[in-house]
C-alpha cells in the first residue's frame, strides 16, 4: 500500500536551474518506476536561500520539497541515489501525515476568540 511522504532537497547554490530540475526529473523517476514520476508527485521550488548553518564551504543552497506517494521498498534505491549525487547537499525523507500549522477552527471558535480579544482590549 503506498505511503504519502515528503522529500526536502538542499541543492548546491552554483548549480544552474536547469541542472537541478534534471536531477529532479532523475530522481522522482524513480520513484515511480517504470521510469516515470508518481502520478501525485508536488513539488515547490523554495529556490535560492540561506543556509540555517554553514555545511562546509557553502553558506546558501537551492531548496525543493516534494510530496508523493510510494511502497516503501521503493525508498532505499531513491536514497542511495541522493546520497551519491554530489549536488545534493542534503537531503531528508518523512512520512507526510498532514499539514503544518494550525487546524482550522470552526466558526463559533473563531467568534469566542474575537469576544475574548475585544473584551481584553477593553481592560486596557
Amino acid at each position: 500500500m503506498p505511503r504519502p511522504y515528503e522529500v526536502v532537497y538542499i541543492f548546491d547554490s552554483t548549480l544552474e536551474d536547469a541542472a537541478i530540475a534534471d536531477k529532479l526529473t532523475r530522481f522522482h523517476a524513480l520513484l515511480g518506476g517504470g521510469g516515470a514520476a508518481p502520478a501525485d508527485l508536488k513539488v515547490d521550488l523554495w529556490g535560492r536561500r540561506q543556509l540555517a548553518y554553514t555545511i562546509g564551504p557553502r553558506d546558501t543552497g537551492y531548496y525543493v520539497v516534494a510530496r508523493f506517494s510510494v511502497e516503501p521498498p521503493v525508498l532505499p534505491e531513491f536514497e542511495r541515489a541522493l546520497k551519491l549525487d554530489d549536488g545534493v547537499v542534503r537531503y531528508l525523507i518523512a512520512l507526510h501525515e498532514h499539514e503544518v500549522g494550525a487546524p482550522p477552527m470552526s466558526e463559533e471558535d473563531l467568534v469566542a476568540t474575537r469576544r475574548r480579544d475585544d473584551d481584553d482590549d477593553d481592560e486596557e
